[in-house]
């Protein structure tokens, strides 16, 4: 049975309470710490506050509020990608791994206190009206965004579908601001995109980690396996503009291309070990070389799939450095439906190198010139949102710094040329030592 607002309010006083008792007395234990280090200090402040406004605010509280709202100040003062969700809230957050949803299909974090964009998802309104990585999303349906945290946001952009809602956006290099109305609609994520770009030579862009990303993947190396008569030449793996998503799949995908060594570990307070993902032998596609595309919106679990790739010598990295979310979250429940969102960790690659805030070097660095060719990506804002750009970033503690759907024409996407060229260079020289090898 659902407790009342009050009996919620008064539990959640007493366990603060507890806390604070439980810590004072073992404040008092440990003699050898100083009271100003213990974390219960200002517990007793802040039941004093509570019990104020309970007591003798003017007008009556609404006690969900209250207790939402002292639980996201006391997130709001971690990293930006830390929060509290009430019930509504966290049952959207639930529904973005499934690949469907109501919206108008983009990716945002926070910079400069604004909603912005990281990627808008391809089919869906957004990507539809023109919007473009990098825009800050000023206004929703008239409300100023400014004070707004990155769930408000989504939970005012997302709504029936049919329904429409108006944006103000802010671009790099426009002097005026953008005032679009879209239409919601269903957003249905197809993760993962497929084509042969010459016999043998196959281009795969993944979208987003989602639910079935890596069992996609698999339905669609096996079919351009076949295609290519039973074996591959060579790989483009494309993850510009993913912004990231579950971390189990991003390991099932780098374990798909590597048979063995670490593909990606986490460590938490003090440098921790927490854990330590490793590649498995079985069923690992090798003997053919691997392009990966990767650009200043690639996050999360993309770099962690580029990272793992690049360090093991099974790819080369093209294109431009990433976007460095190389943060960990865990996604607690609530009692109430309500859930906490906690950054507990770090990524680190095989080499030890942590992603935060430094993102994914590429081995070779090109620039992502405009397309103007129709369905092209449009060109990207002078100055890419990244991980170092978000107000309360994690610093970077490493010590050393289908449906077939086809991509943009090679000619039309100067990253994919230069990739696709480079790793005809890669067939050949490795045919050539075969045959080198044979004679």
């Amino acid at each position: 049975m659902r407790s009342s607002p009050k009996t919620r309010t008064a539990l959640f006083l007493a366990a603060i309470i507890v806390s604070y008792l439980i810590g004072a007395a073992t404040s008092r234990l440990a003699d050898a710490v100083p009271r100003r280090l213990s974390p219960y200090h200002n517990l007793g402040i802040f039941t004093r506050v509570l019990t104020h406004i309970e007591s003798s605010y003017v007008e009556e509280v609404d006690q969900d509020r209250l207790v939402y709202g002292a639980i996201r100040g006391l997130v709001g003062t971690l990293d930006p990608h830390s929060s509290f969700m009430d019930p509504e809230e966290f049952r959207l957050l639930q529904s973005d791994t499934t690949g469907r949803f109501g919206g108008i299909g983009i990716e945002i974090d926070m910079r400069d206190g604004m909603p912005t964009v990281v990627a808008p998802l391809d089919g869906t309104p957004a990507a539809e009206a023109g919007i473009r990585s990098g825009d800050q999303i000023t206004e929703i349906d008239g409300r100023n965004t400014a004070d707004m945290t990155i769930d408000d946001a989504v939970r005012v952009m997302r709504g029936q579908p049919g329904s429409r809602v108006r944006l103000k956006l802010r671009r790099a290099g426009v002097e005026a601001p953008i005032e679009l109305e879209l239409v919601r609609a269903i957003i249905r994520v197809e993760s993962v995109e497929a084509r042969s770009l010459e016999r043998g030579i196959a281009y795969v862009r993944i979208k987003a980690f989602q639910e079935r990303t890596a069992e996609h993947l698999r339905r669609e190396l096996d079919r351009l396996t076949s295609d290519g008569g039973g074996s591959l030449r060579g790989l483009v793996l494309d993850l510009r503009n993913d912004p990231g998503g579950l971390l189990d799949q991003a390991v099932l995908v780098s374990d798909e291309f590597l048979a063995e060594g670490v593909i990606v570990s986490t460590r938490g307070q003090g440098g921790a070990l927490l854990d330590e993902e490793r590649a498995h032998a079985r069923g690992t596609r090798d003997g053919f070389p691997m392009v990966v595309l990767v650009n200043e919106y690639s996050a999360s679990a993309s770099e962690i799939v580029a990272g793992a790739l690049q360090d093991h010598g099974r790819a080369v990295v093209i294109g431009k450095r990433t976007f460095g979310k190389g943060s960990v979250q865990n996604i607690i429940d609530l009692p109430d439906g309500s859930g906490l969102k906690l950054t507990i960790a770090r990524y680190y690659t095989p080499s030890g190198r942590s992603i935060q805030a430094e993102g994914i070097r590429p081995d070779i660095e090109v620039p992502e010139l405009p397309a103007p060719a129709a369905g092209a990506a449009p060109p990207p804002p002078s100055s890419p949102v990244r991980e170092s750009d978000l107000e309360q970033h994690l610093s970077n503690d490493s010590a050393r710094r289908v449906t077939e759907s086809p991509p943009s024409p090679v000619e039309n996407d100067f990253q994919l040329q230069v990739g696709y060229h480079h790793l005809r260079s890669l067939i050949m020289m490795a045919e050539r030592r075969r045959r080198s090898s044979g004679s």
